[in-house]
């Protein structure tokens, strides 16, 4: 495969699953030797491991991560820069507590709202309609809340709100009136138990899109309250950044993205360094499928 020369001085060639618009991240961040950085989605550690080298050899770099086993690995892939960052089970919605507990301020802060190729292919707990597992989508297993619980629960009023606020999608009325006469002769209780059900209710919207695309992307969000934990976090963060530090967002959906966009416009804190968001570019996109929606969004913290 060829990498762009940058990628292979930070000796990331060997990484199997690429970061998402890597090089626009560490640009967007300014990243610099000596810097301290905050990684609020660290993941499998694919841009940690990034800020780390392109800091060094003294950057720090704070990270969080939701998912125990995620954890463990990034925590194992960074292992090579020990003494130079320290890693927290917590959401990012947690870290901005954390880290003025710890009295940290920060020269570059990055959250990556993507789901992870580990949660998506590995962990088994059904963000997949392309396989057979338990329908779970905690990201965190510690949360009591698991996507078969709203499945088989929530009422059909509550079903259609749920895939409309969460899902943007225009067919809610048609998916859960299925869910809802199928759950009357059994439980739900797999990822692709659902998708077939879907499958069998409603088209396909565009080419090539699963039609229980936005249906899974709605139990996700509300299982795991991204949006609540996001809109806490662009509410706080940027108090963690030093005057002319950097907040930089990667989104992958409409949600996210407005939200971000509108919190980087409102906030008199924030000066906006990106008027529209920085898209993946058509190689990366050849390279790396998953990265065609993401939305980078930068800011900076503009001096008291």
């Amino acid at each position: 495969m060829n990498y762009p020369a940058k990628w292979r001085k930070w000796g990331l060639v060997e990484v199997k699953h690429e970061p998402v618009l890597l090089e626009e991240v560490l640009e967007g961040l300014s990243v610099r030797p000596g810097g301290i950085y905050v990684d609020g989605t660290v993941g499998l550690g694919g841009h940690s491991e990034a800020l780390l080298r392109a800091s060094s050899p003294d950057g720090f770099l704070f990270g969080f991560e939701w998912d125990e086993a995620s954890l463990r690995r990034a925590a194992k892939r960074l292992s090579a820069f020990a003494g130079r960052f320290r890693l927290f089970r917590a959401n990012f919605a947690e870290a901005p507590e954390i880290l003025k507990r710890e009295g940290v301020e920060a020269d570059g802060i990055l959250l990556d709202l993507g789901l992870s190729s580990f949660l998506l292919e590995g962990s088994g707990r059904g963000f997949s309609f392309l396989r057979e597992e338990p329908l779970d989508m905690r990201m965190d297993t510690r949360l009591r809340m698991k996507a078969s619980d709203l499945v088989n629960r929530l009422s059909y009023p509550q079903l259609v709100e749920l895939l409309k606020t969460y899902g943007e999608e225009p067919r809610a009325a048609k998916i859960a009136r299925a869910i809802v006469e199928a759950r009357k002769k059994k439980r739900i209780e797999t990822s692709a138990e659902l998708a077939r059900l879907i499958e069998r209710t409603v088209r396909p919207r565009k080419r090539g899109e699963h039609p229980a695309t936005l249906t899974f992307q709605a139990l996700r969000i509300a299982v795991n309250r991204e949006l609540e934990n996001l809109e806490k976090f662009l509410a706080e963060a940027p108090d963690l950044l030093k005057p002319g530090g950097r907040l930089a967002i990667i989104s992958f959906h409409s949600l996210e993205d407005r939200l971000v966009k509108k919190a980087f416009r409102e906030d008199s804190r924030l000066r906006v360094l990106t008027k529209k968001p920085i898209r993946p570019s058509e190689d990366e996109i050849k390279r790396n499928p998953r990265a065609r929606s993401a939305r980078l969004r930068v800011a900076e913290r503009c001096a008291p």
